[in-house]
């Protein structure tokens, strides 16, 4: 899934227990898991290498598409706090904290991932592991209209239907 999805489905969940940030956060971490397991679309990392023998050694090469990449990633996140501010904050008055608590863990499992790719840190390496292993092995990566599409409407569903 992309940053966004995560964003607004951990806003959510934080949203509906305002007066537990941690617990929030906690709902927003474990829920990225959950939404990897299902089949879903990714936008392409033009900066990636992989190593098919052995995901765990996957990198960001930073090169001239590195930069590109962390754009991309920037105005993903971005917009996955701008729609959780506008759908909560404005739509549902919920607490600004509590959406940005719920969004940031949504989103956090792949920042720690990121700098896993980077810098191989050890204590990120069973979290890495875990976030592998429940990663669907059902791509749609060659299917972007298809897989935008599903990601609008799990937004809609986690949205509407939770809330």
């Amino acid at each position: 899934m992309i940053l966004t999805t995560h964003a607004i489905t951990g806003a959510t969940l934080a949203s509906l227990m305002p007066n537990h940030p941690v617990l929030g956060f906690v709902a927003g971490f474990t829920s990225h898991f959950l939404l990897d397991a299902i089949p879903h679309w990714d936008y392409p990392i033009s900066s990636m290498k992989t190593d098919q023998d052995n995901p765990l050694n996957n990198s960001m090469v930073v090169n001239k598409y590195f930069y590109i990449d962390l754009i991309k990633f920037g105005i993903d996140g971005l917009l996955g706090l701008f729609l959780s501010f506008v759908l909560f904050g404005v739509i549902h008055q919920s607490s600004p904290f509590i959406i940005f608590i719920g969004a940031i863990g949504g989103m956090a499992p792949d920042v720690l991932q990121f700098f896993y790719w980077k810098w191989k840190c050890k204590l990120l390496e069973s979290l890495q592991k875990f976030h592998l292993s429940i990663h669907s092995k059902i791509e749609l990566n060659n299917q972007p209209i298809f897989g935008i599409l599903l990601q609008i409407v799990f937004i809609y569903l986690i949205v509407f239907v939770l809330r």
